[in-house]
Parts: C-alpha cells; structure tokens; sequence
C-alpha cells in the first residue's frame, strides 16, 4: 500500500511520514517461551503541525485468544529530526513558532542528510513510574534506530539504565523490537512485534502474509 503523506506537513517531518497512523499488533513478553504472556499493543504517530510527530503507544495483557485481560503499560512523547533549534522554532513552555517553519523546502530538509544517506532523530518518551527517556538514533527510508542517551528515574523508580528500539516497515506492515522497557544487556529481548497500519480510509489494510500479523 503506498504511503499517504499528508499536504499540510512540514517539510522536515516527510522523513517520519510512514509512521504517521495507527498501528495494531499481538505478541508475546519475554523471548516467546511457552509460559510467556500474551498481549497486544496500539502505538498511534499524529502531527499537530509542527516539526516533531506525537507518540504514544498503549498495551493490554491478553489471553492465548486475544481477549483483554488488562492493562500492561502506557508511553507517550514527540519524536522529531535531531537538528539545533532556531529562532522559528516555538518554545520552550509557550514561546510561539514562527508561522514560517524553520525548513521551509525539501532542499533544506536534504542538506540534513547525514553520511549514511538517512537522518539523525530524536524521541522523548515518558513512562509512569518517574522514568523519561531521551533516544538518539537516525532514520533512512522505513528503517528506524534509537539508544538512549540519557534515562531521568524518580527517587522511588524502578533501576533502569538504557534501551534500544529498533523499528522498520514494509508497505503497511510495521515491526517493532525493543519497543518495551528493559535494562540493556539485563533484561530479555523482545522478539519483533507484528503490527498493522490503520490507514485514514474507512477500509483499512490487514496484513495476511503470516507471521503473527493480525488486527484486534
């Protein structure tokens, strides 16, 4: 299915486009064992307008079925391409933005390729429980990689040093690992996580080619 990128986005988010929309998907915790729990995650990417998309994904323990057990985790933050911020761009607190988009053209968006030919990124993503992160990475095409470069713990958090997210796409499907919190090099891997794109249209697109893709 083709990507639909949106005529009111700001030029520098076209790299980040393909994440713009819903995604569904069901897995299991842990590395997949025959006791591990089953459940289900919704991650939705939207743009208010300006340069950075908002993020939130939500997951729900689930039976062997796919039936809601209940609620396992909730995140949210604002991914964006990792450039200085200039005088057009709004903040911090209620600074406005200039109306004028710091990138006004794809010229100016391209001048931020790096040297592997993609883009440097960067997400904030808050967890309950005192923990934020701060991730670095980059994008080119639909693959994506984060490491943390920093991790804020409230006094009473859970210990938690790092992690890496690992994301890419092909056509509408979306597949995930490292999208859950863990200790690097402490806690399991999760295995990919299979998802499905809901596109804007009433009709959207289920994936059947396998691999644990389904919709909820």
């Amino acid at each position: 299915m083709p990507i639909e990128i949106p005529t009111d986005l700001t030029p520098e988010l076209v790299p980040l486009s393909w994440l713009l929309g819903t995604w569904k998907g069901a897995g299991r915790l842990g590395t997949g064992e025959d006791d591990s729990e089953y459940f289900t995650q919704t991650v939705t990417f939207s743009s208010n307008g300006l340069p950075y998309l908002q993020y939130s994904a939500q997951s729900w323990l689930t039976d062997e079925h796919g039936a809601i057990l209940r609620p396992l985790s909730v995140e949210t933050g604002f991914w964006q391409l990792d450039r200085p911020m200039n005088d057009s761009d709004g903040g911090p607190g209620l600074i406005p933005a200039d109306i004028v988009p710091a990138l006004r053209t794809a010229d100016d968006v391209e001048a931020l390729r790096n040297a592997d030919g993609g883009f440097d990124i960067m997400a904030n993503i808050v967890h309950p429980g005192g923990i934020s992160e701060l991730y670095y990475g980059s994008i080119k095409g639909p693959q994506i990689q984060l490491s943390t470069d920093a991790v804020m713990r409230g006094a009473g958090a859970k210990s938690y040093t790092a992690a890496t997210r690992i994301l890419a796409s092909s056509t509408a499907t979306f597949t995930g690992a490292g999208m859950w919190l863990r200790r690097a090099n402490h806690w399991p891997h999760m295995p990919p996580l299979p998802c499905t794109k809901f596109p804007r249209s009433p009709n959207w697109f289920k994936h059947d080619g396998g691999s644990g893709h389904r919709p909820l």
